[in-house]
């Protein structure tokens, strides 16, 4: 494993980590929005990854990529508001199943992770450097 591999598999992850905290934000940005475009309340997406080996000059190692965006299946919660315009016959609403906290624990995670991951980008970076100035 060179030290380019390295930094593939950090790129890798940095790019995996961006995906899950747009996705983390769009859940916080819509945890009150209680009629999303299939016609029900917003539904929390979370990110699935997966380690995936990266090929490149005869060499493979392992990095991540993101598998998918799924909707999580946890049901709405239902709160009694006959005024609320999207009340139902019985005047219950459907409100989004995002936890704040959570979302707000699963940011401050996948934030960590990629700055451990941009740093170890710039190990790599600084080694190649260094080579590069044993050399001339």
């Amino acid at each position: 494993m060179s030290i380019f591999d390295g930094m593939r598999v950090s790129g890798s992850a940095l790019q995996a980590e961006r995906t899950r905290m747009d996705v983390i934000a769009e859940n916080i940005a819509n945890a009150e929005t209680t009629r999303a475009a299939d016609g029900g309340p917003w539904r929390r997406r979370q990110v699935v990854l997966r380690a995936e080996q990266i090929r490149a000059s005869g060499n493979s190692c392992s990095g991540v990529r993101v598998a998918a965006i799924e909707a999580d299946d946890h049901p709405p919660m239902r709160v009694h508001n006959p005024a609320h315009p999207d009340a139902d016959a019985d005047g219950y609403v459907s409100l989004p199943n995002v936890d704040l906290p959570t979302e707000m624990a699963d940011m401050v995670l996948a934030a960590r992770t990629y700055e451990a991951n941009a740093a170890a980008l710039r190990s790599g970076r600084e080694m190649i450097r260094a080579a590069l100035n044993v050399l001339a």
